[in-house]
């Protein structure tokens, strides 16, 4: 199979036919052999059951209903799951996304031999307060953090070689960073390839303010864990390990000036309750990184989603 769309979707019933059309003319146009993947997402519109008509209609269509909304990185980790085709295209399902921008993202990925490509736009009709300016500040810290130069992070519109999604986890909301778990898991060959972004037709946007706040929130977890998830060691007993030991040289610094020069009164003296917090504090960062690699090396445990429903 050549292309897997995947499309996570909540309470987009308007949207749904036309861009279920669409996608299907720009598949027949380019001779692609294609499947179409709708995640529902605990939707409570008429979207179940308008994916099921169409499904009747278009045997390339699959679609998972969740029995709640559990969020864009659920559904999407699970549309991954089950993804087939070599090229996987993810996009919205609110017609923001053009599926005309598949062929060029399938050559990227096929012919140009990048890893994943993510779609820039470089053009918004979004709110210039509410989206575009925050959006841009958004980008750029994250551009500095993770040294990855994408413009556009968080643009729904992206595709990935099949083994890149197989072999990412995507999870609370971390979709906003696949890039960054891609690179993480060894795929260094990023692109990017500016694309229309298209007015909203129906209904209204998903997303408040509070998604920056979050997105920060997640920025730091997700650099934390791609650069320690798999070692928490080397950060929590590298810090450990240097506290205890500034703590114990002020402490043989004490012990020395007691001995040799007889100084008294050392539990008067600020350097020692300095030397005493230091290698308590380092005692626990050390065993905190100890307890971190036991749990880290015996968890086998993946988060399960509740599906109600499903259509292969």
């Amino acid at each position: 199979m050549d292309i897997s769309v995947v499309i996570p979707l909540l309470n987009e019933e308007e949207s749904l036919p036309e861009l279920e059309s669409w996608i299907r003319r720009v598949m027949e146009a380019n001779n692609f052999s294609y499947e179409i993947i709708f995640v529902d997402d605990g939707s409570t519109d008429a979207s179940w059951h308008i994916i099921k008509n169409l499904s009747d209609n278009n045997k390339n269509i699959k679609a998972l209903r969740f029995r709640r909304n559990y969020g864009k990185s659920p559904a999407l980790n699970e549309g991954f799951k089950i993804a087939e085709g070599d090229v996987v295209i993810t996009m919205d399902a609110d017609l923001q996304d053009s599926p005309d921008e598949i062929p060029e993202l399938y050559d990227m990925i096929k012919n140009k031999g990048y890893d994943l490509v993510s779609g820039w736009k470089k053009v918004r009709y979004d709110s210039k307060f509410a989206k575009n300016i925050p959006s841009k500040f958004f980008n750029f810290t994250t551009r500095l953090m993770t040294g990855i130069k994408l413009h556009d992070f968080n643009c729904g519109l992206k595709a990935y070689r099949n083994d890149v999604i197989k072999n990412i986890e995507v999870y609370g909301e971390m979709h906003r960073y696949i890039p960054v778990i891609a690179k993480a898991a060894g795929f260094n060959h990023i692109g990017e390839k500016v694309v229309q972004h298209q007015k909203r037709k129906y209904g209204t946007t998903k997303f408040g303010m509070s998604r920056f706040v979050r997105g920060y929130l997640d920025l730091l977890t997700i650099t934390f864990i791609s650069k320690f998830g798999k070692r928490p060691m080397h950060l929590f007993g590298g810090l450990g390990t240097v506290l205890f030991l500034a703590g114990f040289i002020m402490g043989i610094y004490l012990v020395f000036q007691k001995i040799f020069n007889s100084v008294y009164g050392m539990t008067d003296r600020p350097l020692f309750y300095l030397a005493l917090i230091c290698m308590i504090i380092g005692t626990q960062l050390f065993l905190t990184g100890f307890l971190a690699e036991l749990i880290q090396t015996n968890s086998g445990n993946k988060k399960q989603y509740g599906i109600s429903e499903r259509i292969s």
